[in-house]
């Protein structure tokens, strides 16, 4: 008994050492002068232009990458293909390399004297240091976890019921809509909750790609930075403020579907 209060103790100590007591810390000198500070700081045109920038590259993040990230976990699980193996490293190939060396490959790529960049820009389309370029590196850095979710619930619920449903004369569709998506939900909901949460956060390969134009291509991260470079404190405290109400929600989020799920 004894043991376990102790390493109960221990766990929680570590965590409120490594999370709740700097995270608290935040919110205290967010606060400290009362909301009408936190207020005017998140509410001017930079922080909210920085605010709907955010949201916007997340929802386009998860939306692609749930897709993506569906089909790739059923072509890994259900179908035999060359270069399987290969497909596999390459989707977990976002947790392996550093945001940064991300950016610096997207401007490889899609600069204007990268690869493409140079015909990109000659049709019209900047890709580096514009909101495609926020979007392609966010994409990117949040690329494996749906997949990562999803691959591990469709070997375990098997093959049995898509197999019933197609006997029963269901076309790919109809066995895809009413058998496979029910069985995976929870590993795309945790998946879209884990996309979510790196979308919202995500710095470094951001941070490279978005040329960092106050109004324009700054995220909320790096409006953080640029406010804390700037000297105002609170500026920078609300906006990270804001990042973390935003990863608690997502973190409520997950929480409040997990008993549904399990009760489902």
């Amino acid at each position: 008994m004894k043991s376990r209060l102790a390493l109960r103790a221990v766990a929680l100590g570590y965590l409120g050492f490594l999370i709740l007591l700097p995270v608290g810390g935040v919110f205290w000198i967010t606060f400290r002068d009362g909301f009408m500070p936190f207020w005017e700081s998140i509410t001017t045109p930079e922080a909210l232009n920085a605010f709907y920038l955010t949201v916007f590259a997340a929802v386009v993040a998860v939306v692609a990458n749930t897709v993506f990230g569906v089909a790739a976990a059923i072509m890994l699980v259900r179908r035999r293909f060359p270069g399987k193996q290969l497909l596999s490293a390459l989707i977990d190939l976002p947790l392996a390399v550093s945001p940064v060396v991300v950016g610096l490959a997207l401007i490889l790529v899609y600069g204007t004297y990268g690869w493409f960049g140079g015909w990109l820009a000659e049709q019209g389309i900047l890709i580096i240091f514009s909101f495609p370029g926020i979007i392609l590196a966010t994409v990117f850095v949040s690329l494996p976890f749906v997949v990562r979710e999803v691959v591990p619930v469709l070997r375990e619920v098997g093959t049995e019921q898509e197999q019933a449903a197609s006997t029963l004369g269901a076309s790919s569709w109809q066995t895809f809509w009413r058998v496979t998506l029910p069985s995976i939900r929870p590993g795309v909901t945790y998946g879209i909750v884990l996309t979510t949460a790196k979308a919202l956060g995500e710095f470094g390969a951001v941070s490279v790609v978005s040329g960092r134009i106050i109004g324009r291509t700054e995220t909320l991260t790096l409006h953080v930075e640029d406010r804390f470079q700037a000297f105002d404190l609170a500026g920078a405290y609300a906006a990270s403020v804001v990042l973390a109400v935003l990863a608690l929600g997502t973190l409520f989020a997950m929480n409040l579907l997990k008993p549904k799920e399990e009760k489902a």
